[in-house]
Order: C-alpha cells, then sequence, then structure tokens
C-alpha cells in the first residue's frame, strides 16, 4: 500500500516537471520570437509593441489569399549587408501589386513559398548602415524602393535603393512616392521616350501612378489626358494638369480623345485586354503603347498585330520590381536628379510654374492594412493609401 502511495506521488511529481519544463520553453521561445510568428495565434491578434532590440511589428500571412489573411505579428529586425542601410520605418504604401502578391498573383510568383513580407516601398530615418555603405549616415531622412518588406517597423535596403525626403515633406506623405512616381517616371523615360510636346494618353488617371505621371509629363514638357471611371477622379487629374479627362463608365473613350488629340504620341497602359481595341485607334502614326498592368485581361482577340503595323506604331511592356538592382539604381538616380528637386522648388516649364506633389487619398494604422487592401481593391482611392507604421516624433 504504502509503495502504491509512493508510486502515484512520484508519477505525479514527473508530470508536474515535465510542465515546468514545458511552460518554460514555450516562454523561452516567445522571449526569442522566431523570424515569422504565426498569423492564425491569438498571442498576435492584439500584439503589443515589445522592449526587444531584435524584434519587430510586422504584417504577414500564413496562406496566400484576400486581406483577410493579413494580420499583425513579430519578425526579426533585418541586419543590413555591407552595401545596405537599416531604415526605422514610419510610413509605407498599399500598391496594386502588393494586392496580387497577397493572393499570389503576381507574375513570376511563387505559390508554394511562404508568403513574404509585404510592402514595395518605405519611408524613414536610417538606423544604422552596413560595413561598406558611405553614401548614408545614421538619422537621414530617406525614402527608397523595396523587393518586399515595407509592412514592418524596420527594413534593410540597398543604399543605391534610397533617395533624400525632400524638405517640407513628412515622413508619411514621404512612403508613398517612391514605388509609384519612380513607376510613372520609368514609363515615362526609360521606356516611353516621351518628348517634348507629344501627346500622352494615361490610363487609371486617378490612381497612384496616374497622378504621379500627369505631373511628371507637364514637367516633360508635354501634354496629359486621361482616362478615369469617375468624375472625381477626372477632376482631380485636371486640377493638377491634365488637359482633357474621358470616363470610361460613360462609354467609349476613343472617340473623344482622337476629337481633342487627332491621335496620342504615347499611351500610359495599366488595363490591357478590354481597351485594347481603343488604344490602337488613339494611337498616331509611329505612336508607343507602354503596357504596364493587366487590370482588363492578359487575353486579345482580333487583328492587333495588323493594325498596329498600318500605323508603324510599337507596343511595349514593362514592369518596375522585376528589373534588377543596377537598373533600380540608375532609375532612382535619375529621378532624383531630373524629379525630385520640384517637390522642393517649382520648375518652369512652357511658362509655367509646376511642382510636384504626392496626391494622398487616405491613411491607415499599420494594423489595418487589410483594411488598406479593401480600400484599394475597391478602387475607391485618388492617389496613395499610406500606411503608417509609427508617428514621426517617436
Amino acid at each position: 500500500m504504502v509503495l502504491q502511495k509512493l508510486n502515484l506521488i512520484l508519477l505525479i511529481v514527473i508530470m508536474l516537471l515535465k510542465q515546468v519544463v514545458k511552460t518554460n520553453l514555450h516562454l523561452s521561445i516567445s522571449n526569442i520570437a522566431p523570424s515569422f510568428s504565426s498569423c492564425s495565434s491569438s498571442l498576435f491578434q492584439n500584439i503589443q509593441r515589445h522592449s526587444s532590440s531584435s524584434v519587430m511589428r510586422a504584417i504577414q500571412q500564413d496562406e496566400f489569399g484576400g486581406p483577410e489573411k493579413l494580420c499583425l505579428g513579430n519578425a526579426s529586425i533585418p541586419e543590413p549587408s555591407k552595401n545596405e542601410v537599416l531604415v526605422k520605418i514610419f510610413g509605407t504604401a498599399v500598391n496594386r501589386a502588393d494586392c496580387l502578391m497577397c493572393k499570389g498573383a503576381y507574375p513570376g510568383q511563387k505559390k508554394n513559398s511562404k508568403p513574404d513580407i509585404l510592402g514595395l516601398e518605405m519611408s524613414g530615418k536610417v538606423h544604422s548602415v552596413g560595413l561598406a555603405s558611405t553614401k548614408w549616415t545614421i538619422g537621414d531622412r530617406v525614402m527608397g524602393l523595396l523587393p518586399k518588406g515595407g509592412y514592418a517597423e524596420y527594413a534593410a535596403i540597398d543604399e543605391n535603393h534610397v533617395m533624400a525626403v525632400p524638405d517640407g515633406l513628412s515622413l508619411h506623405e514621404a512612403g508613398g512616392i517612391p514605388e509609384v512616381w519612380l513607376t510613372a517616371y520609368q514609363l515615362l523615360h526609360f521606356v516611353g521616350n516621351v518628348k517634348e510636346n507629344d501627346i500622352v494618353l494615361i490610363h487609371g488617371g486617378g490612381s497612384g501612378v496616374g497622378t504621379a505621371a500627369v505631373q511628371l509629363v507637364r514637367l516633360a514638357g508635354a501634354i496629359p489626358i486621361v482616362t478615369a471611371g469617375t468624375k472625381d477622379k477626372i477632376d482631380t487629374c485636371l486640377s493638377l494638369g491634365a488637359k482633357n479627362g474621358f470616363n470610361y463608365k460613360e462609354g467609349e473613350f476613343a472617340p473623344g480623345v482622337l476629337e481633342a488629340t487627332g491621335g496620342v504620341n504615347l499611351i500610359l497602359d495599366c488595363v490591357g485586354g478590354s481597351f485594347w481595341k481603343q488604344n490602337v485607334a488613339c494611337l498616331a502614326p509611329e505612336g508607343t503603347w507602354v503596357n504596364y498592368g493587366l487590370l482588363g485581361g492578359a487575353n486579345i482577340d482580333g487583328p492587333i498585330l495588323g493594325l498596329l503595323l498600318a500605323k508603324r506604331a510599337s507596343l511595349l511592356t514593362t514592369t518596375l520590381k522585376s528589373r534588377s538592382n543596377e537598373y533600380k539604381a540608375r532609375l532612382i538616380s535619375e529621378f532624383s536628379r531630373n524629379a525630385l528637386p520640384y517637390f522642393v522648388k517649382p520648375a518652369i516649364v512652357h511658362g509655367q510654374e509646376i511642382r510636384l506633389k504626392p496626391i494622398i487619398d487616405k491613411e491607415f494604422k499599420l494594423e489595418s492594412a487589410s483594411d488598406a487592401h479593401r480600400h484599394v481593391l475597391g478602387n475607391k482611392n485618388i492617389g496613395k493609401v499610406l500606411l503608417i507604421v509609427q508617428d514621426e516624433k517617436d
């Protein structure tokens, strides 16, 4: 009888010891903080700021899908390589590409891999620099182009992919500049070879890229006209200097474009398939059609080659995310030299003052990234939708 009681007591002690070890191990693992915390864990549904110097807040997802898959979790702060800088992020923004990557639907994206932290741009302050980095110093106000990782408190970035934030702009506003302004600059100057007095048709005029392109077309001494889906979006573009605007939801835009212009020299097209016939119709002889998105589908059924050939026109396609680091560095360098100064002081073009400005539609807190995605997917925005990562006074 005594032996049985001893065995029972021993069994209870062993069970208690196992529980203590398990609890301590769990706490130890939680304190270390893995690189990717589980979004499904209730521990991270209402995550608070932490004191660990190696851990940051970041938006994550367990699997590809819609905005509902995004949640706030913990991630390890990245270490900058020798030619990188580590930036403490204050602002970032939601782009169409982020929405596609969230679903695993971005061209070339590997669907069998774990989703990365989203975010193709950011603004903030340099927190530390790599061993061979010489362009920036700690505390510099910067913004930059990222391959991923902007929806977080810190990001490591190639020093050549960083630009100074113009005086007079907040770090939050600057978070909405890199991706769309560099895209628009690339479309116009690196791909479309815009020339003075060209007439440029910009689809999605009310978008982030569209509102940037309207201003950059004017800066180049060319003439912007736009299509958009609401009167408010068209009015915004007209206030930025677009000469004409056409609501594609009210009927075909090609007749109005041709009546107003006689034919356009350059088209910036984020729509694709559903606009192809009207695009070809709008092109002037030897005009250029630059496609950079497929919101209207990828398929075309018709004699597109014959129609382009008859006009000796060019159809070019481009993306930015998949470009080489060298290409992005050259793009950022030229944009910094030829456009960035005019966020601070006006340029005089054809006798008119032109001062560049980011168009901000709405701001969301980082933890509300899913709501920000829904806002963009609903085509509700005019200009950029920002994610505020932390207050500028932090």
